[in-house]
């Protein structure tokens, strides 16, 4: 394998932004089970800024995500208005260096430094659960209230299962998932079949992390929601895409460095007392809840099978996609039961 000297490529993108600023230090602060690269930029005046550095995807997503990010951090109401991190800017744009030669298309954004208070517990008790679900509920508000003032998003759900098609019939595609593709094929038809007698599309689009555990969000001591970094799987779509994740963080379980994405924690009592907490500040539709199955099946699809070898290390890429078709799917219509939560919230 060729090796790529990430923190040279930081340093050149550094040099385009302000090469007045000397760097005195790189030092790589990256989540050990994610292939994106995060690196601390120290110079010699003893300030910072935080540098993350990708290369799967598209170029055009990776900007149009953050851009919109940026503009979502600076537009949030309280109080919400310093929760995100806001990236660096040149002259009037958000500032995105690309380096690219024969072994790496790659590409930076810088981030000024985010405070961050307390983490989680691995367990949440049901008071934490409570406050937690209040606030992504005014969280959630406060994204749909400046939703209009965003950039526009090109990515859709269908688009990126459409994407994920149109891999699977490659000649790549056929070799990385030859044991697997009619089911893959079989699932995405699923996805859009329900999502369409679901009417999916008349849901509110807002911007959702899509990416939640405690590593990433900082909370206060009285468990308001403080800061958050690390925004991977951004984009604007229906809330509930959010939702998945979130029972992760409230489920009996708890936190584990170890994981897999099972659909069990969707299920658990301690997720329906956060939604009935959620529900009272920002009410949900019976079809919403419908949909979190689908938004599952589309996270297992997208995440895990067509970005799975680009986002996560090898280890984890292939633990979790043979999972996925030995476990995650055959499981999801025995044991998600959208009937269960609906009555739950009385709806």
């Amino acid at each position: 394998m060729h090796f790529i000297d990430f923190t040279t490529i930081v340093k050149y993108a550094w040099m385009a932004y302000d090469s007045s600023r000397a760097i005195k230090s790189i030092s790589d602060i990256s989540a050990k089970v994610s292939t994106n690269h995060v690196y601390k930029v120290v110079f010699t005046n003893g300030t910072f800024v935080i540098a993350k550095l990708s290369y799967f995807g598209r170029y055009e997503h990776f900007v149009e995500d953050h851009t919109i990010i940026n503009v979502l951090a600076n537009n949030l109401p309280d109080p919400f208005e310093n929760f995100l991190a806001r990236s660096l800017i040149q002259g009037n744009q958000l500032f995105v260096h690309r380096f690219k030669n024969n072994l790496i298309d790659a590409w930076v954004v810088f981030y000024k430094p985010v405070k961050i208070n307390k983490k989680l517990p691995r367990r949440l008790d049901e008071e934490q659960i409570v406050t937690l679900g209040g606030q992504f509920a005014k969280f959630h508000k406060a994204c749909a209230q400046v939703k209009n003032t965003l950039p526009p998003a090109s990515k859709t759900l269908n688009t990126d299962l459409e994407h994920l098609l149109e891999i699977l019939s490659s000649d790549f595609g056929q070799y990385e998932h030859r044991s697997y593709g009619d089911i893959i094929k079989q699932q995405c038809e699923l996805f859009f079949e329900n999502s369409s007698r679901l009417k999916s599309t008349s849901f509110e689009r807002i911007p959702v992390f899509v990416d939640w555990n405690i590593g990433n969000f900082s909370v206060t001591r009285s468990g308001k929601l403080f800061s958050r970094w690390d925004y991977d799987w951004f984009r604007m779509a229906s809330r509930v895409l959010d939702f998945y994740f979130l029972s992760r963080i409230v489920s009996d379980i708890g936190d584990r460095t170890v994981f897999s994405y099972n659909v069990g924690p969707m299920m658990e009592d301690r997720f329906i007392l956060f939604l009935k907490s959620y529900h009272k500040i920002n009410p949900l539709s019976a079809d919403e809840i419908r949909f979190m199955k689908e938004v599952y099946r589309f996270f297992i699809l997208n995440y895990v099978i067509k970005d799975g070898r680009y986002f996560f290390h090898e280890i984890y890429a292939t633990k979790l996609q043979k999972e996925a078709y030995e476990s995650y799917f055959p499981s999801l219509d025995k044991e998600f039961d959208a009937d269960k939560l609906i009555r739950a919230l009385d709806l």
